[in-house]
C-alpha cells in the first residue's frame, strides 16, 4: 500500500459510485490506521489479512479474540510491526501501515464489519509481494473461509512469495473443501503453513498465531529458543517446506 488512501490494489482509487456512508468508514479504517505509531528500525514485519465477507459474520468476535491475543504476545515482545489488511464487499479493501501499536490495531479490528462480497486473496498475495519489495516482509497470516478465484493465479503468487522468503499462514474457518485445497496449496508454496480455524480449537490457534509472531521476529531460532508446543509444531511445518 501506498501512503495514500487506495485500496490493496494499487492504482486503483476507491469505488466513487458506493454510497458515501461506505466510502467514509474504509477511509476512516485507513485514516485512524495511518495515525499510528511507525515500527522501529529492524523489527519484525508481518501483514495480517481479514476475509471480512458476510459468512464469516457468526465467528467474526472469535477471531478478533483469538488475534488479540497475538497482539498481546507481540506487545511483550515489542519487536514486531503488523500491517491490517481487510476486505469486504464489491471489490472494497483496506491496509494500514505497520504499526506497533497492537492495542489500537486489535480497536480498529473491533470496528470492522462483515458485508457481502467474493473472496479477494490474489489482492492479499499481491499487496504482500509489493511490501516486500518496499521492506521485508517476515510473514503473512491469512484468515478465511471460502475461495472464489483462480487457484492457478493465486498458486503463481504464492510461489513468489516463497521465492522471496515470505511464508503465507492460512488459518481457515470452516471445511469448504475448495478452500481447503486452494489454501494448502498456497501455505506449500510459499513455505508456510495451514490450520484449520474453528472454536474447538481456539486457545490452541490463539497459541499458534502467537508462534507465528514469534517466527517473524526472530525466525526458527527465536520459535526454538521458546519451544511451546505449537512453537514445536510450527518448525515441523516450517522446516519441512525448507527442505
Amino acid at each position: 500500500m501506498s501512503d495514500k488512501k487506495t485500496p490493496v490494489e494499487t492504482g486503483r482509487r476507491a469505488d466513487v459510485s458506493k454510497p458515501r456512508s461506505e466510502k467514509s468508514a474504509v477511509e476512516a479504517f485507513v485514516r485512524q490506521a495511518r495515525a499510528l505509531a511507525m515500527p522501529g528500525k529492524g523489527a519484525g514485519r508481518l501483514i495480517l489479512a481479514l476475509d471480512a465477507t458476510m459468512s464469516r459474520q457468526p465467528t467474526w468476535d472469535l477471531a478478533c479474540e483469538i488475534q488479540a491475543k497475538m497482539f498481546d504476545a507481540v506487545g511483550k515482545a515489542g519487536a514486531l510491526a503488523v500491517q491490517l489488511v481487510y476486505y469486504r464487499g464489491f471489490g472494497e479493501s483496506a491496509a494500514s501501515r505497520f504499526v506497533t501499536d497492537t492495542a489500537a490495531l486489535k480497536r480498529l479490528m473491533t470496528r470492522i464489519d462483515c458485508r457481502g462480497g467474493r473472496t479477494q486473496i490474489g489482492k492479499v498475495l499481491s499487496h504482500a509481494l509489493r511490501e516486500h519489495e518496499r521492506g521485508k516482509v517476515n510473514a503473512l497470516v491469512f484468515i478465511g473461509d471460502a475461495m472464489e478465484e483462480n487457484v492457478d493465479e493465486l498458486a503463481e503468487r504464492a510461489g513468489q512469495l516463497g521465492l522471496k522468503g515470505v511464508p503465507v499462514f492460512l488459518f481457515q474457518e470452516g471445511s469448504d473443501p475448495a478452500a481447503t485445497s486452494a489454501f494448502r496449496e498456497i501455505a506449500r508454496l510459499s513455505k508456510g503453513a495451514w490450520f484449520r480455524f474453528d472454536r474447538s480449537a481456539a486457545d490452541t490457534l490463539a497459541r499458534l498465531l502467537s508462534s507465528v509472531a514469534v517466527f517473524a521476529t526472530g525466525g526458527l531460532a527465536a520459535l526454538e529458543a521458546r519451544g511451546s508446543a505449537e512453537d514445536r509444531l510450527m518448525i515441523e511445518h516450517l522446516s519441512g517446506r525448507r527442505r
